[in-house]
Formats: C-alpha cells, sequence, structure tokens
C-alpha cells in the first residue's frame, strides 16, 4: 500500500489541487485551504500565494507547511509531504504562467496570467524542502 519513493514523487509531480496545512494558532487545529503547487521529482514544492495572506503570514511565523495531493480514480491514492520553507520569493509572468498552464487547458492560460496580473494583485513563491513524507495507494481494496 506504501509508494516507493519513485511513485509517490511522480505523483506529487502531477497536477492534483493540493491540500495545504500550516500552524496557525496553538489553540486551533491548522489552518487547512486549497492550493494550486508545483513540484518535480526530487526537487522543492512551491505554491503562489498573495504576501499578506492568511496562509503567508502563517507559514512565515511556522517556517514549515505541509500539503497533501489525492485522487479517488483509477484507485485512492494520496501522497502528503511536510518540511521547512526554503525561501520566499516574488512572484514572476513566467512562474504565474508556469502555474497556470500546469492546471488549466492551453486555450485558458493567457486569459487566467491576465486576470492574475491585474485583479487578485501581488503574488510570492514560497518553497518547501519535502523532509516527511506519507504516501499510499488503497488500490486492493
Amino acid at each position: 500500500m506504501t509508494l516507493t519513493t519513485r511513485e509517490r514523487e511522480l505523483f506529487l509531480a502531477e497536477p492534483h489541487i493540493g491540500a495545504l496545512s500550516v500552524a496557525e494558532r496553538p489553540d486551533r487545529a491548522p489552518l487547512t485551504v486549497p492550493i494550486w503547487y508545483q513540484y518535480s521529482p526530487g526537487g522543492e514544492l512551491w505554491v503562489r500565494t498573495g504576501p499578506d495572506s492568511r496562509k503567508a503570514r502563517a507559514i512565515r511565523a511556522a517556517g514549515r507547511f505541509a500539503l497533501m495531493a489525492q485522487r479517488t480514480d483509477p484507485t485512492v491514492r494520496y501522497v502528503s509531504v511536510e518540511g521547512p520553507v526554503t525561501r520566499i520569493e516574488e512572484d514572476s509572468p513566467e512562474r504565474s504562467r508556469e502555474m497556470a498552464a500546469r492546471y488549466l487547458p492551453a486555450d485558458k492560460v493567457d486569459g487566467f496570467v491576465e486576470y492574475d496580473r491585474t485583479r487578485l494583485g501581488g503574488h510570492v513563491l514560497i518553497f518547501m524542502r519535502p523532509e516527511h513524507w506519507i504516501s499510499a495507494d488503497l488500490g486492493g481494496f
């Protein structure tokens, strides 16, 4: 049921919607929100968010976060990673386009990038080094 290192890295590299979790306050459960992410096997995982968003503030304070990606078809499979923030960078048009192209049909990318640039405000890129992994494929059930 547990995935090999190669299987889990390849799965995480697919364009799933991630569930980002970060400790925000000691008296509350972690903040958990859906998010687009980017990952290449063996590398860092990164997300884009507003520089003053609730999740960005929580990630800066905690210095680490977790992200879980899952699917239900053809089998139930998930990968969860957790690790330290390695850096936070200003966003760029190239990174915005890269993320949009990962999740949207090719004919929708330009429109989204324009909307993102003119309506959503600035973003930062938050990079995380996956340190702890949990994964499973429940294909046998």
